[in-house]
């Protein structure tokens, strides 16, 4: 039996969105047969996508949408990928400053494009940066918050190797 590969695409700025893509991968690897693949949004490409049976895509919220660099990495990956990935598990981790709503609803419409099969809900931290300088100060997401973060990869990895997805 082939292992299962979880690809984990991310894209932060200021430190959160990638504590909260390290904390899932993290939980991913503890899962036995999951080959977790932690990728920064431009390192990733359409075969990376491919190889993998199910992804979580962890973004900021940037101006009430989701991260430029992440919407590249769909941009380049979504044709390739069309019709090739239908049926496959995701889940969504967005680092937010206000409700993080706009970019959960953006990666969705993108999911439902490519067929993918939600698992979970959006996970959404909300760091309540709302200032020019609170904005661009590194994060520091809360324990609390990187544990649910754990517990996602770790549900998402489970279910791939359990052929749950």
């Amino acid at each position: 039996m082939n292992p299962k590969s979880l690809l984990v695409v991310y894209h932060s700025m200021t430190g959160g969105t990638e504590q909260m893509a390290q904390a899932a991968a993290e939980g991913a690897r503890a899962e036995p047969g999951v080959h977790v693949r932690l990728l920064r949004a431009p390192e990733a490409q359409p075969e990376d996508v491919l190889g993998a049976d199910g992804y979580v895509f962890a973004t900021p919220e940037n101006l009430a949408a989701m991260a430029g660099l992440m919407k590249d990495f769909f941009d380049r990956c979504y044709y390739a990928a069309l019709d090739r990935v239908n049926g496959r598990p995701y889940a969504l981790l967005v680092c937010a400053g206000s409700d993080g709503q706009n970019a959960v609803r953006q990666v969705d419409r993108i999911a439902t494009g490519w067929r993918l099969r939600s698992v979970a809900p959006a996970l959404i931290v909300c760091t309540h940066a709302q200032t020019p300088e609170e904005i661009a100060r590194p994060k520091q997401i809360a324990e609390a918050d990187l544990a649910q973060c754990r517990e996602l990869g770790a549900a998402l990895a489970a279910g791939l190797a359990l052929g749950v997805y």
